[in-house]
C-alpha cells in the first residue's frame, strides 16, 4: 500500500509549488487540487461575485465535490506502491476550509454537519497521512503572496487570510507531534536545494517507519 504525505497551510503558503518541486526532485505520485478543472468551482467564485440572495448555491456542492476528489486521490495513491504527495487534502479540506466557509456563511449548518459525515465516514475506512508537513508562514508574507498569484479561479480573499489561519493553527494543534513538520515557509520553496533535501529525508523517514 502506498504512503501519503500531505503538504497543509494557509492560502498562498506554497503547497503546491512544494509539491511540484518535491516531484521534480525524485518520483512521486502527486494529487493535486485542480481549482480550474472541478465543476462547481468557477460557479462558486462567479456566485460570490453576484449580487443575488442565493449567491451562496454552488457552495455546497463545490465543498463536497473537494472532499470526494481528496478521498479519491488518498485511495489512488493507497492502490500504488511508493509515496504520494497531496497539496492540502482531505483533512484540510475539512478541518480548515469547510469550517472557513461554514463561518463566512457560504455553508449552512445542515451543509457544514454532512461535510463532517462524508469527512468521517472516509476516515474510518482510509488511514490519514503518514506525515503532515505544515508550511508557517507570516500573515503578511502570505497577503503579499496572494495578492501577486495569478490564478484564473480564485474562491479565497487577502482579507480572509487572518481567519483562515485561525483555523489553521486550531487544526494543526490536534496533530501529532510526531506525524508534524513544521516547515519556515518564508523561503523559496522550489529553490532551496537544502531545506527540498531535508524535507526529502524526513518524507523517505516517515514512509519507512
Amino acid at each position: 500500500m502506498g504512503k501519503l504525505i500531505a503538504v497543509i497551510g494557509n492560502t498562498a503558503a506554497g503547497k503546491t509549488t512544494l509539491v511540484e518541486a518535491l516531484a521534480a526532485a525524485a518520483p512521486f505520485i502527486t494529487g493535486l487540487e485542480q481549482h480550474t478543472e472541478r465543476p462547481f468551482q468557477q460557479a462558486f467564485a462567479d456566485d460570490l461575485k453576484s449580487e443575488r440572495t442565493d449567491r451562496y448555491r454552488y457552495a455546497f456542492a463545490n465543498q463536497i465535490d473537494y472532499l470526494l476528489l481528496r478521498a479519491e486521490q488518498e485511495q489512488a495513491i493507497r492502490r500504488q506502491p511508493g509515496i504520494g504527495l497531496v497539496d492540502g487534502g482531505l483533512d484540510e479540506d475539512f478541518f480548515v476550509f469547510s469550517r472557513h466557509f461554514h463561518a463566512l456563511g457560504y455553508l449552512s449548518d445542515a451543509e457544514h454537519a454532512l461535510c463532517a459525515r462524508l469527512f468521517h465516514l472516509v476516515r474510518a475506512v482510509q488511514p490519514p497521512p503518514e506525515l503532515f508537513i505544515y508550511l508557517a508562514a507570516p500573515l503578511d508574507l502570505l497577503q503579499a503572496r496572494f495578492l501577486h498569484r495569478r490564478r484564473t479561479v480564485e474562491i479565497a480573499a487577502a482579507d480572509h487570510l487572518a481567519q483562515l489561519q485561525r483555523q489553521v493553527d486550531s487544526w494543526v494543534a490536534t496533530l501529532d507531534p510526531a506525524q508534524l513538520l513544521t516547515v519556515d515557509a518564508s523561503a523559496d520553496l522550489a529553490h532551496d536545494s537544502h531545506l527540498l533535501a531535508d524535507v526529502l529525508a524526513r518524507i523517505q523517514q516517515a514512509a519507512e517507519s
